[in-house]
């Protein structure tokens, strides 16, 4: 087990759009820590939330590429399950997105996705962008940062 699973033993994870990506497009340099790391979401040794908008951030390239395949397989993967939840946009969500905007200044889509991080009650942030680190109150653990711990 590398060390990204074990610290996420017992967490609520909110996984951000690049995870999937990276995961489903199996890029060679995540495969071996996205694989440990579903690995254990698949063994319930910690639960997994995302937002709906995640689907429609990862359809962007499908779309462009014109590639109906991995269209199918992001619509597939991105449905809530017993291993995912997927949490829809409401307008509860919009406006403490809008708070955090107002408060960190992040884009909308990670307004978004910190917003239902926080009203899942997610104690992490899973991601490979490091705006999320300024926000205060979250726990965020940034991708590559972990790019060892498969082993």
């Amino acid at each position: 087990m590398g060390r990204l699973r074990e610290n996420l033993q017992g967490e609520k994870v909110y996984l951000d759009a690049n995870i999937f990506i990276y995961t489903l497009e199996a890029h060679p340099l995540w495969v071996p820590l996205l694989t440990d790391l579903f690995s254990g979401l698949y063994r319930h040794e910690f639960a997994a939330s995302t937002s709906n908008l995640t689907l429609s951030e990862c359809l962007v390239m499908p779309f462009k590429k014109r590639d109906p395949n991995l269209i199918k397989t992001y619509r597939e993967a991105l449905q809530p399950s017993e291993f995912l939840r997927v949490a829809p946009i409401d307008t509860h969500t919009l406006i403490t997105a809008a708070h955090l905007r107002a408060q960190f200044g992040q884009k909308l889509p990670d307004a978004i996705h910190t917003a239902t991080a926080q009203i899942e009650a997610c104690t992490v942030i899973l991601t490979n962008d490091i705006g999320f680190k300024r926000i205060a109150g979250l726990k965020v653990f940034i991708l590559s940062e972990w790019l060892d711990s498969a082993i």
